[in-house]
C-alpha cells in the first residue's frame, strides 16, 4: 500500500516538474566546479553541495570551498538536458542502475540541502548508515528525515544518498526534538 502511494507521489512530482528528475553525474577528478560551470552554461539546473574548510599551509591559513561528495554533481533535468550535460568535457558519465540512468528521489536531495543550510560541521561516510529512521521535529535540522546514530556519546543525524552509497553525518544539538518513523 505504501509503495503504491510513493509511486503516485513520484508520478505527481514528475508531472509538476515536466518529467524532470535528479541524476548524479560522475566528473573528472577535481573537476566538479568546472563541470558546474559547463552545465550552467548550457542552462541545466544543477546542485553541487560544497563545504568550507580551513586549510593550513606552512606560511598561511585560508578558507576554501570544496565539494562535499568528491567526483559527483547532481542535475535536475529531463532526458534532453541530461544528454546535453553528458556532452560537457568535465562530465564522465551518468550513474546508472540496471543499464538505465538512475534517478535520485527528490526528498534525498532536499534533505541534503536542508542539512547543509544549517552550516553545521558534517562528514561524509562511504556506505549507508544503519540505525533508527527519524524526522527532526524541532531544532536546526527541523523537517529533515534521516537516520539516528551515536558517535562518541553524541547523537548524530545521517542523511543518505542511496544511489551513491554515501551518508552525510552531522551532530544533533541538544535542543533537537526527534520523532521515530515507523516503516
Amino acid at each position: 500500500m505504501q509503495k503504491i502511494e510513493q509511486k503516485e507521489l513520484n508520478n505527481l512530482n514528475e508531472i509538476k516538474n515536466g518529467n524532470k528528475s535528479w541524476f548524479a553525474l560522475y566528473t573528472k577528478s577535481r573537476s566538479e566546479f568546472k563541470a558546474a560551470e559547463q552545465i550552467h552554461s548550457v542552462g541545466v539546473e544543477y546542485y553541487l553541495p560544497v563545504i568550507t574548510k580551513l586549510k593550513q599551509w606552512s606560511d598561511r591559513k585560508k578558507k576554501i570551498s570544496e565539494p562535499l561528495i568528491r567526483g559527483y554533481i547532481f542535475i535536475f533535468a529531463n532526458e534532453k538536458e541530461r544528454l546535453l550535460s553528458l556532452e560537457q568535457y568535465s562530465v564522465v558519465r551518468c550513474i546508472s542502475e540496471r543499464g538505465k540512468p538512475a534517478r535520485i528521489p527528490e526528498w534525498q536531495i532536499e534533505n541534503l540541502k536542508k542539512m547543509l543550510n544549517t552550516h553545521s560541521d558534517v562528514l561524509v561516510k562511504e556506505g549507508l548508515v544503519p540505525g533508527v529512521k527519524i524526522k527532526i521535529k524541532q531544532g536546526p535540522f527541523e523537517g529533515i528525515i534521516g537516520t539516528l546514530q551515536e558517535i562518541d556519546n553524541h547523537k548524530t543525524l545521517a542523511v543518505s544518498i542511496d544511489l551513491l552509497n554515501r551518508s552525510v553525518i552531522a551532530y544533533l544539538s541538544k535542543e533537537s526534538v526527534i520523532e521515530i518513523i515507523k516503516d
